[in-house]
């Protein structure tokens, strides 16, 4: 079976919440303390997909990674600049899952209109600073204690990725719901070929 990258579906709340629930409970990559109830987080995943993508990766029919793009800072000033999430079952780790889903993610934020992506990396998740260096991404700076979890004081890092070169006014954004999977890089599109 073909490896597939596709929209996020509100049934698809589960299998993400499986994938997302051990990043909470067992590590500091995620600053959440509790994992949410399947009605809160699918409430989540509807929220966000409203207006922003959030996508799958598909193995062999079962979701195996997911990422997202969610407001940046509440603000209108704001509008064009998002923040990023990308998590992959620890099954799947160290095979590409992340580069696919993250350059279909900044190819459809872009087909969009959106301008900037930040992603809020913990100081300690060198997987994660090396991911986005290989992915084009700036360090911009490291909010010293910024989270406390697990006992300890946390370190966050921004990391920034300018996705129009255009510095004209921007445009009104492009509604997410008038893409489809058809308008997503597909893993042999992207680092999977």
């Amino acid at each position: 079976m073909k490896d597939l990258i596709r929209f996020a579906m509100p049934t698809d709340a589960g299998r993400i919440l499986e994938i997302y629930a051990p990043y909470i409970t067992d590590t500091v990559i995620s600053f959440e303390y509790d994992v949410p109830s399947l009605a809160d987080f699918t409430a989540r995943v509807e929220k966000i997909s409203g207006k922003y993508p959030y996508i799958v990766y598909e193995h062999d029919g079962v979701v195996v990674g997911y990422a997202y793009a969610s407001p940046y800072i509440e603000r209108a000033a704001y509008d064009y600049t998002v923040d990023l999430s990308v998590y992959v079952d620890a099954a799947y780790c160290g095979q590409s899952i992340g580069e696919c889903l993250y350059a279909a993610l900044l190819d459809i934020l872009a087909k969009q209109g959106f301008y900037n992506a930040y992603a809020c990396i913990t100081a300690t998740n060198r997987n994660s600073l090396n991911f986005h260096k290989r992915m084009g991404f700036t360090d911009t700076g490291t909010h010293p204690l910024a989270g406390f979890k697990h006992g300890k004081w946390l370190d966050v890092c921004w990391y920034y990725k300018r996705l129009q070169a255009d510095t004209n006014p921007p445009q009104p954004l492009k509604q997410i719901s008038s893409f489809n999977n058809g308008d997503l890089l597909q893993p042999d599109e992207t680092y999977k070929k």
